[in-house]
């Protein structure tokens, strides 16, 4: 009987999680670190324990923590979520002999599936078709570089124990094999406590599609069908849809009954995806998906499939946790509509996607839309766990409908001053090759110019005057010095958003959506945000010398590796320093050929955004 359940687990699948929970009368128990206790997901469990410091090692991948939280308050299930310890076989072992309701995959199951290799080599014998590469047990260096070769450039490079985009390189070229092996590596062991690799072939155009199987302990398994996740950046899904666009009624068919098979080769238990790879350049066939890898757990983007089908997975995987047998047969499951999920990150995609952090001093999500979030208003994102603010899903009869209703709701998107991507989501919503589902994995790469504009359109910019000039009719904040009215029909005034001073027009009307804090005024638009204000009459434009040599941490973070020393010789292009924050490791190189001057940090010193933490000097000849 589940009378009580632990969420082993943070943010908004924790929320998620207690959600359905309480509809079922069930106690909920959330566990938080330091640095989460002012979190929601904390104060809407029944009861919350502490379990220790920030460091997801020190609190949330703590074993021992979270059991002994379990015993203390009579858990008698836990759920882990996803991430973290959800694709642990020792912890789930370790709860099911503390006489605790595993809220997961057996695990052997998770053992089978965990490890990427052994994961396709169980699959091959299972007769379900998996990527060309390399799987051997030799890791030498030597080994690796060789197989890559036989495999055929470019390759990819990935961890084994890996997930959620971690642990994975593309190499394109053999020269640039071993510096990537060693970033991989380092990634992996740090991410997941394992430096075991795989090498794998890299589909140049390739689509990402997962199916959704569920089984229970009587031996039924089904699917509720697939998941499009081919809208990726760095390896980690931004926008997911279902079902997969292109993908005809056979070929479904054909990759759904692969992946019950998969499921029941591991006489599996629960909710787990199954992930293909597809090479899409000649349509979606079925000779031409091949096996990826297996998650055991639930995933992010498990709502697209609540939508499409009207069942509530973590119900599904309450009841048969419980022993209860699945709710539906698979002639019972059916599709309606399409879905779309598309992940609010705090970062800066104009900043090569750098995390980051902050007081939510002002959040607007979406009321038009479902919304699953793990933050509101008044909280804080830290630089310790994944910067996912909210997951935007939307639903419709139709690709095109669901499609329109995501892209009013990213539009809608207010945030300050924590920077996101909620721009970009509305852009690529309205992108006319989106539209067309002309996706894979490089879309974000192929479309970055027209996806990231640094600057403000016409329309932001007279938003922008129209809003400053309603401002000097109320507000004593601003003598508008930089409004300049030519006379009667000539309203351009001149503003300064960002770091650069435009002409606007100030148009009677105009919708305008400006809120001010503090000395700052802010431009909400469609998803962007604008920092706004009059210049000074005298105002000249700065500009930020360039050439200086001086090399600033980019984000918050960790430096985790230092490969130059004061006074090495670099050529441009050199590596100097790597800086990891929010899961993420970011190299910095050098800007020229010439000799290391300044180098005031070492591995594992915390370093603020803008620190100068190295300086490069060019070689007096």
């Amino acid at each position: 009987m589940m009378e009580s359940l632990l969420i082993a687990n943070r943010g908004e699948i924790a929320r998620r999680i207690i959600r359905t929970a309480k509809a079922l009368g069930i106690r909920t128990i959330a566990v938080y670190s330091e640095a989460d206790a002012d979190l929601p997901f904390v104060t809407e469990a029944d009861e919350a324990v502490s379990i220790g410091p920030a460091p997801a090692r020190e609190s949330y991948l703590s074993q021992e923590r979270i059991l002994e939280a379990a015993r203390r308050t009579g858990a008698t299930a836990i759920h882990p979520g996803y991430g973290f310890l959800s694709e642990n076989a020792e912890f789930a072992e370790a709860v099911e002999n503390a006489g605790i309701i595993w809220v997961g995959a057996p695990p052997a199951a998770i053992r089978a599936m965990g490890l990427k290799d052994a994961a396709k080599q169980l699959m091959q014998a299972a007769g379900v078709p998996v990527t060309p590469g390399y799987m051997g047990a030799d890791q030498s260096d030597e080994r690796l570089a060789a197989e890559a070769m036989a495999t055929g450039y470019p390759v990819l490079i990935k961890a084994v124990a890996g997930g959620g985009g971690k642990g994975m390189r593309r190499v394109d070229r053999p020269e640039d094999f071993a510096e990537l092996l060693a970033s991989c590596r380092r990634e992996a062991a740090s991410s997941f406590g394992d430096d075991r690799v795989l090498i794998e072939r890299y589909i140049a155009n390739p689509r990402h599609i997962e199916v959704q199987v569920f089984a229970d302990r009587f031996g039924n398994c089904v699917h509720l069908f697939e998941r499009d996740c081919s809208l990726q950046r760095r390896h980690q899904k931004v926008i997911e849809e279902a079902p997969a666009p292109g993908l005809d009624a056979g070929t479904r068919a054909s990759i759904c009954e692969a992946a019950v098979k998969a499921a029941k080769a591991v006489s599996y238990v629960g909710a787990g995806t199954i992930e293909f790879i597809a090479d899409a350049s000649g349509g979606l066939r079925p000779d031409r998906i091949w096996f990826m890898e297996m998650n055991t757990r639930l995933q992010v983007e498990h709502p697209v499939t609540e939508a499409i089908t009207g069942e509530d997975l973590v119900l599904w995987q309450l009841k048969v946790a419980a022993g209860e047998p699945l709710p539906k047969g698979q002639d019972d499951i059916l599709m309606n509509g399409w879905a779309f999920e598309a992940r609010l990150y705090a970062e800066s995609p104009a900043a090569g996607y750098l995390p980051s952090i902050g007081h939510l001093d002002h959040l607007r999500l979406p009321n038009n839309v479902r919304v699953d979030s793990g933050v509101e208003e008044g909280n804080e994102i830290t630089a310790f766990y994944d910067p996912m603010i909210a997951k935007i899903i939307a639903h419709g009869p139709n690709r095109d409908a669901a499609v329109a209703r995501l892209t009013r709701a990213c539009e809608s998107i207010e945030i300050w001053p924590v920077k996101s991507n909620a721009g970009l989501l509305a852009r690529v919503a309205i992108d006319a090759d989106f539209h067309a589902a002309k996706i894979d994995t490089g879309f974000l790469d192929r479309h970055g110019e027209t996806l990231l504009p640094k600057e403000p359109d016409e329309m932001a910019i007279d938003r922008a005057a129209t809003a400053l000039a309603a401002k000097e009719a109320t507000d004593p904040w601003s003598a508008l010095a930089g409004l300049r009215v030519a006379g009667t029909g000539d309203s351009r005034a001149r503003v300064r958003i960002g770091d650069h001073l435009y002409w606007g027009h100030v148009r009677s009307g105009l919708d305008t959506n400006a809120v001010r804090f503090g000395d700052t005024v802010v431009l909400f638009d469609g998803g962007n945000v604008w920092p706004i204000c009059v210049p000074v009459a005298s105002e000249v434009e700065a500009h930020q010398g360039a050439g200086d040599g001086a090399i600033l941490s980019p984000m918050p973070g960790l430096v985790i590796s230092v490969d130059v020393a004061e006074g090495d010789r670099v050529a441009k292009g050199d590596r100097l320093l790597t800086v990891e924050a929010m899961k993420m490791e970011h190299t910095l190189r050098a800007p020229f050929d010439g000799i290391v001057g300044k180098l005031p940090v070492s591995v594992g010193t915390r370093v603020s955004e803008n620190q100068l933490i190295a300086s490069v000097m060019k070689e007096e000849h």
